[in-house]
């Protein structure tokens, strides 16, 4: 029966966003329509969302169908329902590339109807979406030519689609830019720490293991992975000083290669931090207003989703700020005497009566009678100026 339920409530979910969906776009154009279904705009809605996961669980089952087809047991008794879920995924896939096409041009940045497509398809996420459906193209055009199936492991690609659904990928790059200086310096100190124990290494131990030790770039690689502490084994020093080298080397590489991880790990923490920062100033910002409109809501849940902010660490910034700025408004006039308390609360209650008698009367009429923009509060407060 619970089953049952939580079925009739996906659907009904899903019916109620199709509605809110279509309420909001009835007076925008086709393709305004396709941008709001593909991004997160103030008429999106929940469908939005819907339509993410959708493309993320085919995305899984995609992926998970290409590993599992490489198995020959598996294959022979599902070969057909892999045939038609590839044609499934790709049909999607390939409706999603050609919508975000068709309506990137709605963003700022793409705004030009050519050019901006143009910029648009050589951008990283639509590259991606294209190679993860050229495969299956190719493979149908190429197949009589050469052997095509060298391109399966390319579909693998797909997995990138689910880095434009989470913003850890973007939290990442940022904190990559904002150290780039000092994890260019860390990769130069690695880099030389490399060929130094490569060329030492090659000068003490080639005439023991001419084999292993020929040249100097085949020693990079036994150099990186005793730097990196890996120690695959398949090639050691059996010299007494190769063996002296690898101890000291080793020591040294321990702390030279966990210096980027470190800093990747420091940069990441203050960009996330950052990030939730800029979240709690922009519902201050949104809260200094005097109520939360129905647009800042949804882009404050789209830049708490970005943020993988769980609903109970959205409410706890709220409630910070909420609290913070009704300290700093206590604060403000607690230095105010009496008479001017009650001389400020009538500047406020005459600029209210100012604003009703003014030509702009309806209008602020019209937005105070939106339940969705005021409280019931503030529309007796409203009816009550008005007599």
């Amino acid at each position: 029966m619970r089953v049952i339920l939580k079925k009739l409530n996906v659907v009904g979910a899903l019916i109620s966003a199709i509605k809110f969906f279509v309420r909001k776009n009835a007076d925008r154009t086709f393709r305004q329509k396709i941008f709001s279904l593909l991004h997160a705009t103030p008429s999106s809605g929940p469908i939005h969302r819907y339509i993410d996961r959708l493309i993320i669980a085919a995305v899984l089952i995609s992926v998970v169908c290409i590993v599992l087809e490489t198995v020959p047991a598996i294959h022979e008794i599902f070969k057909y329902e892999f045939e038609f879920l590839e044609f499934a995924t790709v049909g999607l896939f390939s409706l999603e590339y050609i919508a975000r096409v068709y309506s990137s041009c709605e963003a700022e940045k793409y705004k030009d109807p050519i050019k901006g497509r143009l910029r648009y398809m050589v951008s990283i996420p639509a590259l991606i979406d294209l190679v993860s459906i050229l495969p299956y193209f190719l493979g149908i055009l190429l197949h009589q030519v050469i052997d095509t199936r060298f391109l399966r492991i390319f579909r693998l690609t797909r997995l990138l689609k689910v880095t434009r659904y989470t913003g850890t990928l973007n939290t990442l790059i940022k904190a990559i830019s904002r150290e780039k200086r000092v994890l260019f310096a860390s990769a130069f100190m690695m880099l030389l720490l490399v060929v130094l124990t490569a060329s030492l290494g090659y000068e003490l131990e080639h005439d023991a293991q001419p084999d292993k030790f020929d040249t100097i770039p085949s020693a990079m690689y036994w150099a990186v992975i005793t730097l990196a502490s890996v120690g695959y084994g398949d090639i050691s020093p059996i010299t007494p000083l190769g063996r002296a080298m690898t101890v000291v080397i080793s020591l040294i590489g321990i702390g030279i290669f966990a210096i980027p991880a470190g800093l990747m790990a420091s940069a990441f923490t203050d960009q996330l931090r950052i990030d939730r920062e800029t979240f709690e100033n922009e519902f201050r910002d949104a809260l200094a207003k005097g109520q939360i409109f129905h647009n800042d809501k949804n882009a404050l849940n789209a830049e708490a989703e970005r943020l993988h902010l769980s609903e109970q660490d959205v409410s706890r910034i709220m409630e910070k700020v909420k609290h913070e700025m009704k300290f700093k408004s206590t604060d403000a006039t607690a230095h105010l005497n009496p008479p001017q308390l009650l001389e400020k609360y009538r500047q406020q209650v005459s600029q209210l009566r100012s604003l009703v008698q003014s030509d702009d009367f309806q209008l602020a009429q019209d937005l105070v009678m939106e339940t969705e923009r005021t409280t019931p509060a503030e529309r007796a407060i409203f009816e009550t100026l008005r007599k």
